[in-house]
Formats: C-alpha cells, sequence, structure tokens
C-alpha cells in the first residue's frame, strides 16, 4: 500500500516508517520537524518506497494515499507548552486537513490520540468509556483539548461522510530514538543515571505511571489499523504500574548509577495515576505488550548511551 504517516520523523513516527517498510509498503513520511528529527529516519532515506515531504499539517495537502496514520504533534510537555496556540492549531487542523484528505481519497486513517484525555482520572485503571477529568484552562490544555477535538472530528466525519476511522489512545511510550530534550520521565532519567547527575522526581514521586516499549506500540497501531469495522478508542499502552519513585530506583540499578534522588514540587495538572485498562485491546486486536521493562530500559539505555558517546 501508499502509505502517509505525519510526524513520521518523531520518535514513533518513524519506528512506525521501519515497521511499514519492513512489510513493503510505501512509505511518506509528512514531518514540519519541530520536534521531529532527521536522525531518525536518515537510514531509510535510500530506500526507494521511502519519500519524505517537509510540511506543517495545519496546511492542507494534496496526495495519493491508501492509508493515513496521523501522529503529528509535538507530545511532551516541554515542546507542546512552548507554542500552545500552536499545539491545538496542529492537532484541530491537522485532523481536519488529514480527514479531508481521507475523505476526498477514501483512504482509511488512523488517529493518535492520547491517555492524556483522561486528564487527571477519578477512575482506575482508565477504560475507553471513560470520559475523564480534564482541566480546560490549564498549562496542558492545549494538547489535552487539542486531542480530545481530534477524536470528536474523527467521529463526525465517520458519521457525516462515512470516512474510515481509527482511534488510539497512546499511553507512556519508550525506547531508542526518543528526543534528548524532551523532559518525559524515562529519558530525563536515563540521561541523568548516565551522566551521574541528580534524579529529579517530583512530589514525593507517588504518582503512578505504565510504559510501554515502542515496539509493542507499533504492532498494536498496525492491528487496529487492520481491523475491519472498529473505529475505536482503544487503549494502547503496558498495564503494568510503577510508581515514580520505584522507576527512578530501576534505573539507578540498570544503569550502575551513582546518581542521587532529589525531589521537587509537582507540575501543574500532574496526573496523579496513569495506567490502560487494555481489556478491549484484547478482545477486538488479540493485543498485549510483550516486551518486559527491565529488556525496553536496557535497549533505551543503549540508545542513550551511544547518542552521549557521539557528543
Amino acid at each position: 500500500m501508499r502509505i502517509l504517516v505525519t510526524g513520521g520523523a518523531g520518535f514513533i513516527g518513524s519506528h512506525l516508517c521501519e515497521r511499514l517498510l519492513d512489510e513493503g509498503h510505501d512509505v511518506i513520511c509528512l514531518d514540519n520537524f519541530f520536534t521531529g528529527n532527521k536522525r531518525n529516519i536518515m537510514h531509510m532515506m535510500e530506500n526507494r518506497r521511502f519519500e519524505l515531504i517537509r510540511h506543517d499539517v495545519t496546511q492542507p495537502i494534496l496526495l495519493e494515499v491508501e492509508r493515513i496514520f496521523n501522529l503529528a504533534c509535538p507530545a511532551s510537555p516541554i515542546h507542546y507548552q512552548y507554542n500552545p496556540v500552536k499545539t491545538t492549531k496542529t492537532s484541530v487542523m491537522g485532523a481536519i486537513n488529514m480527514l479531508g484528505l481521507a475523505k476526498r481519497v477514501r483512504a482509511r486513517i488512523l488517529q493518535a490520540s492520547t491517555s492524556e484525555v483522561y486528564g487527571d482520572p477519578q477512575v482506575h485503571p482508565q477504560p475507553e468509556s471513560y470520559w475523564g477529568n480534564v482541566n480546560t484552562l490549564g498549562v496542558r490544555s492545549c494538547y489535552d483539548e487539542g486531542k480530545r477535538v481530534a477524536e470528536t472530528l474523527m467521529m463526525d466525519y465517520h458519521r457525516q461522510n462515512n470516512v474510515d476511522v481509527k482511534i488510539i489512545r497512546i499511553f507512556n511510550t519508550y525506547g531508542p530514538k526518543m528526543a534528548e530534550n524532551d523532559g518525559r520521565v524515562v529519558s530525563n532519567f536515563i540521561l541523568q543515571a548516565l551522566k551521574g547527575e541528580d534524579i529529579t522526581v517530583y512530589g514525593q514521586g507517588e504518582q503512578t505511571r505504565s510504559f510501554c516499549f515502542v515496539s509493542d506500540l507499533v504492532e498494536g497501531m498496525l492491528r487496529m489499523m487492520d481491523r475491519p469495522g472498529f473505529t475505536g478508542p482503544v487503549n494502547l499502552g503496558n498495564p503494568t504500574e510503577t510508581t515514580i519513585l520505584e522507576f527512578a530506583k530501576k534505573i539507578i540499578a540498570l544503569t550502575g548509577s551513582r546518581s542521587r534522588i532529589v525531589y521537587k514540587p509537582l507540575p501543574a495538572d500532574d496526573p496523579k495515576q496513569r495506567q490502560p485498562d487494555i481489556s478491549l485491546a484484547k478482545e477486538m486486536l488479540g493485543w498485549e505488550p510483550t516486551v518486559a521493562v527491565d529488556e525496553g530500559l536496557r535497549q533505551t539505555i543503549e540508545y542513550f548511551d551511544s547518542v552521549l558517546s557521539a557528543g
């Protein structure tokens, strides 16, 4: 197939492009390189089935494709809060433009939504039926609300125009090719540990997260795209829950670091709990994570170690 991946030079997008090429598809990677990195895709540039287009999804584009993976949007608080208006426009106008394209060429489109649509959840773990507890006025709202509107647009285009849509809600994902400067807990902790710096834990580290390795996520995305008659939304993430403090200690042990743990105040609207209920993914996609956290972290640590060595 001829497949478009928006945000294809990003962390998850580049892994998805690799997998699609491995399966024999023609891949168009579209990215404006606000958070994407050419380093993530350079090794694919020699492949005749790979094409790169520098483009911003807030602007329309005319292409002939059969499937669209819409991943374009800064996904870490540091990046999406840098220009919150642009973040909202990317989610909302990007979805409108990609849905317009899907409608014109009759392509199936998958929207990469997020666990952030659940906000600071009052239901735990979070099933897809939960409507969320989101602050519409906070510093994270540009991302949370942008993604919620994108989901709304997907369903309205589906109901009104019969566009074939798929919605996934991505929970914390990690692995090689994560950006070093994205402020996420995995990259922060690993880099601090490798450099022997203090590891920064917010609050008392009692907030929980669940971490899914990127190859597991990509597998879930492909299964969802290939599943007929199911729009979602569906949670994709690892249901194994851990506290941030436990996670910091695990990374210190795996890196053999002498880093100390230091505590700082919690950021605004930081969710206290985050854990997916993946019952629906198991039922409809036959999917669940297979990469153990320790193994995934070893691969991620090796990647960041090589990045630091390269200078």
